[in-house]
């Protein structure tokens, strides 16, 4: 991990609802977080195999199959390689709030009439973005630790918030939770988030004002207010913005402003700043700058997951396709994930082409589920082979950086238990690159050398 200044490498696109995003356990991160305990990088691979399989378990047609084998250990869920960003939740003044002020607003203030006042400052909540979950939350006082986590951000209390509204059991919000609603207490929804690896989170399920950036806030934004939470959640944190495709998501909830269209792009190390924006490029980005392939539509598939088709992987020319079956299950895009998982057959070829690629480097022992290693020291500069993904029908290929190619000296893939298996997409295959979701139109965008 480097650690170091905090650097910034990228300007603002000309989109108002840009933010800056940073990685964990960086100098980007809040000084008071600095001294954070990073995990043994064995660890945290083996944290990353458990969200991998949380994914394809998700992902499987055999729901029963897998609710048999039980849930894994609760206590190694998260990893630290994660992208967040900051919001503010709440305002200490109430102010006026109509029906037609819900959505989006281009402005730090609110109100300005009779009865109405200037909105101050709710509480900083630093969130892990999560591109294949649904329901946001944060922890709320009451949140005791145990079963809460320590975080160094202040606790959101929404007893302090004058823009704080619990949903009642008869509300629509509630009624339409689905999957995710947990019963009702003293007339107050309440929700519970249960991940297949054990990791859970449940309490109120409330609204409140969500400030991005001083000039956009979403108003009457739905969110768990978490009492309770299970899993090793990082302090960091206070919780997740979830950026899935379901309807209680950042996404889905701004959509009729920005027409459920995003992206970010993480930067290269934890030294460097990356960024999040909700809706469309601004101006400077056009669209010939972006490598686009289609969203696969599947109603069998929950609606949380965005994936697309991934045809082949070059290595330093050599292409080695992905099997049919596992081509036509989709790639899942996931935030979260650290590792790209590749079917057994595919991974074989690329792990084949890369060592023939890097055979001039020494060997190094594997790490955790990495059996491609290098030691380098004393080398002064390593050449890496370019590495590529190709897209739906060869439409499609996105070099990787240079950065997206290792992870702690070793090849950032590794292989599905079976060919059978959708690959997922991790996220040190996608630093650099700004990845530019549009939902309703049906397409991901690649943006090489964003951050």
């Amino acid at each position: 991990m480097t650690y170091g200044v905090c650097l910034k490498i990228s300007d603002p696109p000309l989109n108002s609802t840009w933010m800056p995003l940073d990685l964990m356990d960086g100098p980007c991160s809040s000084p008071s977080s600095s001294s954070a305990v990073v995990p043994p990088v064995d660890e945290l691979l083996r944290r990353d195999q458990l969200r991998a399989d949380e994914v394809q378990k998700r992902l499987s047609h055999n729901v029963g199959d897998d609710e048999a084998n039980g849930p894994a250990n609760s206590k190694v869920t998260q990893v630290n390689h994660l992208a967040k960003i900051k919001v503010e939740l709440g305002s200490r003044k109430p102010a006026k709030t109509t029906a037609s002020q819900l959505g989006i607003h281009p402005a730090a203030t609110v109100g300005g009439g009779a009865g109405s006042g200037t909105l101050l400052p709710g509480v900083i909540q630093t969130v892990v973005l999560d591109t294949a979950s649904d329901v946001p939350w944060v922890q709320c006082v009451p949140c005791p630790v145990p079963p809460c986590h320590p975080q160094t951000d202040t606790f959101y209390d929404p007893t302090n918030s004058g823009s704080y509204a619990a949903f009642t059991c008869s509300s629509s919000a509630c009624r339409q939770l689905g999957p995710y609603a947990n019963g009702c207490a003293n007339n107050q929804c309440q929700y519970r988030v249960t991940y297949p690896d054990g990791s859970s989170t449940s309490g109120t399920y409330s609204s409140d004002l969500l400030t991005l950036n001083p000039t956009t806030m979403v108003n009457n934004f739905q969110f768990g207010c978490s009492h309770a939470d299970q899993g090793n959640f990082d302090s960091q944190t206070a919780g997740v913005m979830a950026l899935g495709g379901g309807p209680e998501s950042l996404i889905s909830q701004t959509a009729s402003t920005f027409g459920r269209t995003f992206s970010y792009c993480l930067p290269p190390t934890a030294s460097y700043v990356g960024f999040f924006v909700l809706g469309a490029p601004g101006v400077a980005s056009s669209s010939s700058r972006y490598v686009v392939t289609p969203l696969l539509r599947d109603n069998r598939s929950p609606a949380t997951f965005y994936r697309v088709l991934l045809r082949a992987v070059t290595v330093a020319g050599r292409r080695i396709a992905v099997p049919p079956t596992a081509a036509s299950a989709g790639a899942v895009l996931d935030s979260r994930t650290v590792i790209t998982r590749l079917p057994p057959t595919a991974y074989a070829a690329v792990r084949a082409a890369f060592r023939d690629s890097m055979r001039m480097y020494p060997a190094a022992a594997p790490k955790g589920s990495l059996d491609t290693c290098y030691d380098f020291r004393g080398i002064r500069s390593v050449i890496l082979p370019r590495v590529t993904l190709v897209f739906d029908r060869d439409a499609a290929a996105v070099e990787l950086d240079q950065s997206g190619i290792l992870f702690n000296d070793c090849l950032a893939f590794a292989a599905n238990r079976d060919d059978r298996m959708p690959v997922i997409l991790g996220n040190v295959q996608q630093q650099t690159i700004e990845v530019l979701y549009d939902v309703d139109g049906g397409a991901v965008g690649f943006r090489r050398n964003a951050c």
